[in-house]
């Protein structure tokens, strides 16, 4: 297994297919939307919130480096290769075309409450546009086409737009639209223990997929009640 499986958990409203929502952050070159997302993640991560992140290198550059370790155990043909320290890790792979957006985060950022992308403006993917007057005041996607906006002057579009300092309304926009937390409480001896919003997924998807095979097990609301040892 080189991933860590999505099954059983509830699909996000309006992403079919996808356990885990994720957001692309567009927008034409130099217009500061590595700046935004950067901004934007650390406000989530501020909030108790898991982010992952994903950047599209649409020039397709070496990750790696030529001449080190992991290099050298790919070009013997690993199609895989993990660098792991103390610190965290990193994740090698060869692949003969690239991953699907969805595919990725379906298979590698499972455990995560929301995923920032930067990039992907061909995704069907709810997007975020950056657009700075200085470099162009012409937006790269359709209007209908976006979760919102964000620049530096007015634009007349049909969703919400942000200046490039309101990180915190952008936030919140998100938390509304995509963080909704499942109504997952779990108590024991009476008293209550705080889950984490993945946990929550975890769970809720668990039970749900247990139960969808049996007479009566379609419900809204779920009572479970584990009694202790005989």
């Amino acid at each position: 297994m080189d991933r860590p499986s999505g099954a059983g958990l509830p699909e996000r409203e309006g992403q079919p297919g996808m356990s885990v929502p994720v957001v692309c952050f567009v927008g034409k070159s130099g217009s500061g939307k590595t700046t935004v997302l950067e901004k934007v993640v650390a406000e989530l991560v501020s909030r108790g919130y898991r982010v992952g992140a994903v950047k599209h290198d649409a020039h397709g550059g070496e990750t790696d480096q030529p001449g080190k370790d992991t290099w050298r155990l790919r070009q013997a043909g690993a199609c895989r290769v993990a660098l792991s320290s103390p610190q965290g890790f990193v994740l090698f792979g060869t692949l003969d075309q690239e991953l699907a957006l969805e595919t990725l985060v379906s298979r590698y950022l499972q455990d995560v409450d929301i995923v920032m992308a930067e990039g992907f403006k061909r995704s069907a993917l709810p997007k975020i546009e950056v657009c700075r007057s200085e470099r162009s005041r012409e937006l790269l996607c359709r209007p209908e086409e976006l979760l919102a906006v964000v620049s530096d002057f007015p634009l007349e579009v049909p969703c919400p737009q942000f200046t490039l300092e309101d990180t915190a309304g952008l936030a919140r926009l998100l938390e509304e639209r995509f963080l909704h937390r499942p109504s997952v409480v779990v108590r024991v001896d009476g008293r209550e223990i705080p889950l984490k919003p993945f946990l929550q997924r975890l769970i809720a998807g668990t039970v749900r997929g247990l139960l969808a095979g049996l007479k009566g097990g379609e419900g809204r609301r779920i009572e479970l009640d584990l009694g202790g040892p005989e």
